[in-house]
């Protein structure tokens, strides 16, 4: 990576326990990356939660930080173990038990993009896949594991929300009366986060005007099953929104919509920095 695989947007003053992180709308792909893929610019994109970083660009305004990748998913997928190494794009990694995100080629070093398109032609280097998880992964687990450690030693309580895009089309099959979800909320069916926070997160989605749903199709994955720890006062629930709310999926640019969806989210997110906001105001945050 010629950039840093991450940014880091803090408070003039912290004001409370969340954090706001976005793993996935990293968009820096490195030329050499790009020049041994199958895919067009287009095409690599499409596993990307392009502009969420943007979408959720208040919270250092509202008093917490926002961790967002730079390095994009399908270089290497932040949310996702850093054993989850698929043998089917990586040479000399042995086959491990039966794990559904590598099978569907969606390891920590992605074999496809959207609708199972291949990225490569052949396979990586064993050496070059560690190597990644080195410049990438391991600098934004360790800056996110620090931000939720001094929100739990100064707020009392940590609250994660790692926040993502889906696309329109995952969300079709799970539609009511033909009126599908704008969110869904993954807390890995409650055992990722305290049932009560994520009653009043989905109270803030809803008070805002946008349909929510839960744990299906997204209850979360790696991060939110890592990080989420409620008996201990961190608690992590992944947010995803539909792209139909705010951008062109086919030309990944926003649309009329996003600026309205925008205000919107900011609304919501002053009622979440709320639940983690202390009596007495917190040291001041690190760079």
């Amino acid at each position: 990576m010629p950039h840093a695989p991450y940014t880091l947007a803090v408070p003039v003053e912290r004001t409370t326990g969340v954090v706001f992180a976005s793993p996935h709308s990293g968009r820096d792909y490195p030329w050499e990356f790009l020049r041994r893929s199958m895919l067009d610019e287009r095409a690599i994109r499409s596993s990307e939660d392009a502009f969420v970083d943007s979408l959720f660009e208040a919270a250092p305004a509202l008093g917490a930080p926002l961790l967002a990748a730079r390095a994009p998913r399908a270089y290497v997928d932040l949310n996702r173990g850093a054993d989850e190494l698929d043998p089917g794009v990586v040479e000399g990694v042995r086959h491990v038990v039966h794990n559904p995100r590598i099978s569907s080629g969606l390891g920590v070093i992605p074999r496809v993009v959207a609708n199972g398109r291949a990225i490569y032609r052949g396979k990586i280097s064993l050496a070059e896949a560690r190597g990644r998880l080195a410049e990438v992964w391991v600098p934004y687990h360790a800056t996110l594991q620090r931000l939720l450690a001094e929100a739990r030693r100064d707020a009392g309580l940590a609250i994660l929300v790692d926040c993502h895009s889906m696309p329109h089309e995952a969300i079709d099959s799970i539609s009511s009366g033909g009126r599908t979800p704008d969110v869904v909320l993954g807390d890995r069916f409650g055992a990722a986060a305290a049932p009560e926070i994520v009653d009043r997160i989905e109270a803030a989605f809803s008070a805002a005007g946008l349909r929510v749903a839960r744990n299906a199709p997204f209850a979360g994955a790696y991060i939110a099953q890592h990080y989420g720890r409620p008996s201990r006062g961190q608690h992590a629930v992944q947010i995803e929104i539909d792209r139909a709310l705010y951008m062109d999926e086919r030309e990944i640019r926003p649309h009329s919509g996003f600026a309205e969806l925008r205000a919107t989210l900011t609304a919501v997110m002053s009622e979440i920095v709320a639940l983690a906001r202390p009596a007495e105001p917190l040291p001041m945050a690190a760079e």
